[in-house]
């Protein structure tokens, strides 16, 4: 009888495991609802067109890549047109090609050994350089040659672009010309281009061009010579007359060359020996790489109201980096809004009519972000002193504001500029580069709170952005190098989609695409993604509560659900901090463990004991 109740006891508690083996496995399989920020939204009520291609993302990251300028511009100021190259290029296969283009071209272009030796020069060290340049070229031409033609300025001239930007917008010299057309500041004013806090049209493709045209047509009427106009696009018209002088009165670009500044000696050879490799490159086995989209699949729309790069890469699920592309004019990337001034984004067709189908919507989303802005930042002004005084000395621009980024193949300052959202001129500064070129494995120096709009460091203007700031500055140094320094990656998992991930990180969808280069919203299951900083969820979730309720630290905290009872013990594991133990406990603050428990600094170790006082 008794081995009998015992099998039936062993019986049922076998019955028992398996049972809670399945609960637990349907509570596994169970998805949780995944709630959605209010940018998606209201990115979902969207309409879509899908009629344009997708932009090839290795393409973009040209505009932004200013290598190939600082190669040019250092071969055209140094090259010496005396030195032989070693390059195969029979002399009369070239006389016979440069022949070729002397007839069908209004230039005056004939043979010499200083443009032979210029053109076997960049095709030995220059041929990848210009198979990226032609494929920018297909976006940039079109643009030129309509401006040119208007003005009856040879076509041949949109080469010149080449020498003098690499096709870059955002190309800057040291002298501080800047654009597609190196103009300097006093020569875009006096073209009527626009230059202000916001603004630069001469980085504008299309008005900096019109400006280029004119300029050139008015120098053809002076100098009658279409090389004598592109050496006084270099130097100036005065030291093309005093050249012209100094050599009795000889008005050939070739004749009065050796009377030129020594750059613009090799100038205009540097814009033959362009043109000579655009017209041929397939005999010398340079394969363009294709632009994606080109000119004419891009259109315009006139902003309403001020909004930013950011918010329209969020909304329109597009990179920065191609916003920037088609509207380098804007130096903030923000684009604003003055009254009785018109301001036009240009962005690719499927863009524009995802833009303008869904304005209101668009519009009321920036009004939003505004809104919430404004109401943040009257918070603030509840903040009590002793939590202001930690605020301010946590903005300091100091090492702990800092991130360091590792240099990978493939990068650019442009690139790690579009993807941090800074300029290169601040990344040059904060690392102290004296040229665009950055070494592989080198670790550039970032600024975590740098905010490009007002070049100086975010204030964290609410009551949550102050209780977290505050008591992270005072945990332990390891936890916060760990969140700053390097990139965060998460593992997808069963049941994860890019929503539920962009909500669990505190970023969003057009983020988490544009940070992992994907191209839809699928994602498999065990991929790593790179995501943004973690946001603690008890933060995440309260933010719209306290500020309805314009809750100070103390009451928001209260808020906060908790899984701990105060008066109670606590032991120390490993990984804990002053600043995670806290959060444990409803209305704790680190300075109060510290004061319970005798504590002057931050250091504890596991298996410590601490008191947590009711």
């Amino acid at each position: 009888m008794i081995v009998k109740k015992i099998s039936i006891v062993v019986t049922a508690f076998f019955s028992m495991s398996m049972f809670a083996q399945d609960v637990a496995k349907t509570e596994v399989e169970i998805k949780p609802v995944v709630k959605i920020s209010y940018l998606d939204s209201v990115k979902n009520t969207f309409k879509r067109d899908e009629m344009a291609t997708r932009v090839d993302s290795l393409w973009m990251n040209e505009l932004v890549s200013l290598d190939i300028y600082d190669d040019l511009t250092k071969d055209i100021q140094t090259i010496n047109t005396d030195v032989t190259v070693d390059e195969e290029l029979p002399t009369e296969l070239l006389k016979q090609r440069l022949q070729a283009m002397n007839e069908k071209s209004p230039f005056d272009i004939e043979y010499n050994q200083g443009l032979e030796n210029i053109i076997k020069s960049f095709l030995k060290n220059r041929k990848k350089s210009f198979s990226r340049l032609m494929a920018l070229s297909e976006y940039y031409f079109p643009i030129f040659e309509d401006a040119f033609a208007r003005q009856n300025v040879p076509l041949e001239i949109k080469y010149l672009a080449v020498v003098e930007s690499a096709l870059n917008p955002k190309a800057v010299s040291k002298m501080g010309a800047t654009g597609l057309w190196q103009f300097m500041y006093g020569t875009g004013k006096q073209y009527a281009l626009k230059i202000d806090s916001y603004v630069d049209e001469r980085s504008d493709p299309l008005k900096a061009t019109a400006a280029a045209s004119e300029y050139m047509s008015k120098m053809f009427n002076i100098f009658g010579d279409w090389e004598l106009v592109l050496a006084s696009y270099n130097s100036g018209p005065g030291n093309v007359t005093k050249a012209i002088r100094r050599s009795g009165g000889k008005t050939k670009y070739w004749d009065i060359r050796n009377h030129l500044p020594k750059e613009t000696q090799g100038y205009v050879p540097a814009f033959l020996a362009t043109m000579y490799l655009f017209e041929y490159h397939k005999e010398h086995g340079i394969n363009p790489q294709r632009a994606v989209v080109k000119n004419f699949e891009t259109d315009t729309v006139q902003i309403k109201n001020q909004m930013s790069f950011k918010q329209i890469a969020d909304l329109l699920d597009m990179p920065q980096s191609q916003i920037q592309l088609l509207n380098p004019s804007y130096k903030l990337n923000v684009v604003p809004f003055y009254q009785n001034e018109a301001h036009y984004l240009r962005l690719p067709k499927d863009k524009i009519a995802t833009f303008v189908s869904n304005e209101d919507k668009i519009y009321d989303y920036v009004a939003y972000q505004s809104q919430n802005k404004t109401m943040s930042a009257q918070l603030a002004l509840k903040v009590t002193p002793k939590a202001k005084a930690k605020l301010d000395k946590i903005i300091e621009p100091t090492d702990t504001d800092v991130k360091w980024y590792k240099v990978q193949k493939g990068d650019n300052l442009g690139t790690i500029a579009a993807k941090y959202n800074v300029t290169i001129p601040e990344l040059k500064k904060w690392n102290n580069l004296k040229s665009n070129a950055v070494a592989l494995g080198r670790n550039l120096k970032l600024k975590t709170d740098y905010d490009p709009v007002t070049k100086s460091f975010k204030e964290l203007k609410s009551t949550i952005a102050v209780e977290k700031k505050s008591e992270e500055a005072i945990a332990s140094a390891d936890d916060k190098d760990k969140n700053n320094v390097h990139p965060q990656e998460y593992v997808v998992a069963a049941g994860d989609n890019l929503g539920s991930i962009a909500k669990k990180f505190g970023t969003t969808i057009a983020e988490l695409k544009e940070l992992n280069s994907l191209t839809s919203n699928n994602i498999g299951l065990g991929k790593t993604l790179v995501v943004a900083k973690a946001v603690p969820e008890i933060i995440e979730e309260n933010v719209t509560t306290a500020i309805a309720s314009n809750s100070s630290i103390d009451s928001f905290k209260k808020k906060a659900t908790s899984t701990k009872n105060l008066g109670e013990d606590y032991y120390v594991k490993k990984g804990d901090s002053l600043y995670s133990i806290s959060k444990k406990y409803p209305g704790v603050t680190i300075s109060d463990i510290k004061k319970w428990n005798n504590i002057k600094d931050g250091d504890i170790k596991p298996g410590m004991k601490l008191k947590i006082n009711g």
